[in-house]
């Protein structure tokens, strides 16, 4: 059986905690095809949210998408952001909250994440590289 992800479950947790402690909970999103968010609001490719009870109506936090309502510049619209895209969620007023490794690509990042890094080849000016310091070759699944 596979593990679900911590990140909605966080994602609520912070949520709540700045509702419990009247802070303002802003989410930062990076903005794929997947993504419904005001298209004038996005900034290189990101976008940050007010997520709390006074911006948002029918806020709903799942284990895929963080779902609501806001008016933007008066305008009524429906928010829709998939889970693997928030890059944070945080209290406004503190700064305090988690950041989260989005990737664009999840099987370009995976190889990126896992191929084997070359060695910098030593110039004829450095010194022998210290051999105390060994790389492993392989990659292994620890569970």
């Amino acid at each position: 059986m596979s593990e679900q992800s911590a990140k909605p479950y966080l994602i609520r947790a912070i949520c709540e905690w700045c509702a419990d402690n009247n802070l303002t909970p802003y989410l930062a999103v990076k903005v794929d095809k997947q993504t419904r968010v005001p298209a004038s609001y996005v900034k290189n490719g990101e976008i940050v949210l007010n997520i709390s009870a006074g911006a948002t109506r029918r806020l709903t936090i799942d284990n895929d998408r963080v779902q609501f309502s806001a008016r933007f510049n008066g305008v009524s619209q429906e928010v829709s952001v998939p889970t693997s895209t928030v890059s944070g969620i945080f209290a406004k007023e503190t700064g305090y909250g988690f950041a989260f490794a989005v990737s664009n690509d999840p099987a370009a990042s995976l190889e990126s994440a896992t191929a084997p890094r070359e060695a910098a080849k030593p110039s004829s000016t450095t010194a022998q590289p210290d051999k105390s310091r060994r790389r492993s070759k392989h990659l292994q699944v620890v569970k």
